[in-house]
């Protein structure tokens, strides 16, 4: 069974009466009532813990304790400014994959010397601005992109600190669409070819090959893969030294798991995962680079959604709800499971519900045959477990404006994003002015 897959299977075997990270009595998050907040930021809405945020990113800096290890946050997981000034503010860096992210990091205050960019499709443009800017260092992914960051870097006149990604070919036993780190994936390139890479090193004069990288995979629920991965790598840096190749970083990506099924997912104890990295890099003496992303911040948010109607169909009955798959696009694109907690407090006999959203596709799906108490029109409900890869994946489709984002912090809240209007959608559109000959 996939790690993210959300099936009939899982919905009909998960208990009925499990611990939420909202108080199921007094339906609070971060000392905020939900419910009552609802009544002032209408649904749907994010709504994201900074005391989760601090609490996850303070675990991670005493598990690396003692080590030279640079944590740069996965910004795609979550990239309102907000929350990267709180990732910031505490320290850590960014791992980025594009322009946009990396100005946004920029933004929030996290300085250039803590930006790793990411990702397998770098434009010249982007190579040059993260130049101009001066981030930290570039993950490479393919010999083209190297040759590129070569050139650009000279029309400059500088020199680019470069780390290989290399392809382990591990399977990460994750869903296929979030699997980096085997060989079919397009992600980074074989140990092989990497160590050509460093064979033809000295002709590179204006980029430092001196790195390595890996990232296997994304919601990884189990230690192995990444002590097979990371164990490749180690090896692999030790080959390179030994043949007069320093490495002065490796940077060992992210992919730690969350808990998305109470009662079903265990993920990675973070304890267990520093004291693989210690080990497996004891004779390492550079710097370490880790890139959380959904480790950090999805348990922290969760989707306030008020249902509009219940429709019963054939042989099922429908929770019709106002979010929707632009608002949440991991159930319809991995088929994740996520929570779904009524907030309204009544003692009411549970029904299992398909629970849907008002856009236009049988894949506007949030759960199927979902057991839960029985909900009304007007129930505001909650979607656990939206704080990675919820806002950010958010588009416009059907011309549904992107939510708003609210951050809680110790019974207060504050708007992070107020709701897109429909003449903010619309903004950049226009009717022909002029036509013009190709």
């Amino acid at each position: 069974m996939q790690a993210d897959a959300d099936t009939t299977a899982y919905e009909t075997s998960v208990p009925e009466c499990v611990p939420s990270i909202c108080d199921a009595v007094t339906r609070t998050l971060d000392g905020v009532d939900l419910r009552r907040l609802a009544e002032q930021v209408p649904t749907p809405f994010y709504a994201y813990s900074v005391q989760a945020i601090r609490t996850r990113i303070a675990s991670l800096q005493n598990a690396f304790r003692g080590l030279d290890v640079r944590i740069c946050y996965a910004v795609k997981a979550n990239s309102n400014l907000a929350i990267l000034q709180l990732i910031a503010q505490h320290g850590v860096g960014a791992d980025i994959v594009s322009h946009g992210e990396m100005q946004r990091s920029l933004k929030a205050g996290i300085p250039a010397e803590r930006i790793v960019f990411s990702g397998v499709g770098k434009t010249a443009d982007e190579i040059d601005t993260a130049l101009v800017a001066g981030v930290w260092r570039f993950n490479v992914e393919s010999a083209d992109e190297l040759h590129l960051l070569q050139r650009v870097a000279q029309s400059r006149g500088v020199c680019a600190r470069a780390a290989v990604r290399i392809n382990p070919d591990v399977d990460a036993r994750t869903h296929a669409k979030i699997s980096t780190g085997k060989a079919e994936n397009k992600f980074g390139v074989s140990i092989d070819e990497a160590r050509r890479w460093f064979a033809e090193s000295a002709s590179l004069d204006h980029v430092q090959l001196d790195g390595l990288h890996a990232h296997i995979g994304s919601q990884i629920l189990d230690l192995e893969p990444f002590r097979t991965a990371l164990q490749r790598v180690e090896a692999f840096r030790r080959e390179l030294v030994e043949a007069g190749h320093p490495v002065a970083s490796v940077d060992i990506g992210g992919g730690l798991g969350v808990v998305y099924r109470r009662g079903i997912d265990t993920p990675v104890d973070i304890a267990d995962y520093a004291s693989l990295v210690r080990e497996t890099f004891a004779g390492f003496k550079g710097t370490l680079a880790v890139e959380p992303g959904r480790w950090l911040v999805a348990e922290a948010g969760v989707l306030v959604t008020r249902a509009i109607r219940v429709k019963q169909g054939a042989d099922r009955h429908f929770l019709v709800v106002d979010a929707a798959m632009n608002d949440l696009l991991r159930p319809s694109l991995y088929e994740a499971w996520h929570e779904i907690v009524p907030l309204h407090g009544r003692d009411e006999a549970n029904v299992a519900y398909d629970v849907v959203g008002p856009v236009c596709e049988t894949g506007d799906t949030f759960a199927q045959r979902r057991v839960m108490p029985r909900c009304e029109a007007g129930d505001v409900l909650m979607i656990e477990g939206a704080g990675a890869y919820g806002a950010s994946m958010g588009s416009t489709y059907n011309s549904r404006p992107l939510p708003p984002e609210v951050l809680l912090d110790d019974g207060r809240y504050a708007i992070i994003r107020r709701r897109q209007t429909l003449a903010e959608m619309m903004a950049g559109e226009q009717f022909p002015q002029a036509w013009h000959d190709t």
